[in-house]
């Protein structure tokens, strides 16, 4: 299993479980975000940021969306440095969109 850019292969059994929830959310454009998040960042995360993702990735997608959109203020638990870097992070669509052959 593998996000876009990131083979699980050389991930150890925690990383290749959360890079696989990344990308199976429930809502497409958490997939994405999460994901694309996961791609680039997950293999530099320290043990602490891993668990704080995972308390993240807990939450409602329903609720994720509303928070990283700005919709919804974020609650206290989750104004942390990791949150802030997960929401302002901007998917590449372009990369998605070529992965799946997709052309305009």
């Amino acid at each position: 299993m593998t996000g876009l850019t990131l083979s699980s292969a050389d991930l150890d059994p925690r990383r290749r479980r959360i890079l696989f929830r990344c990308w199976h959310r429930g809502i497409r454009e958490m997939d994405l975000v999460f994901g694309q998040f996961a791609d680039n960042e997950l293999p530099r995360l320290a043990e602490a940021e891993l668990d704080e993702l995972e308390r993240i990735m807990a939450e409602e997608d329903n609720d994720l969306v509303k928070w990283i959109l700005g919709t919804q203020p974020v609650p206290e638990h989750l104004r942390t440095p990791l949150f802030i870097r997960l929401a302002a992070y901007q998917p590449d669509f372009e990369q998605v969109a070529e992965k799946l052959g997709i052309t305009r």
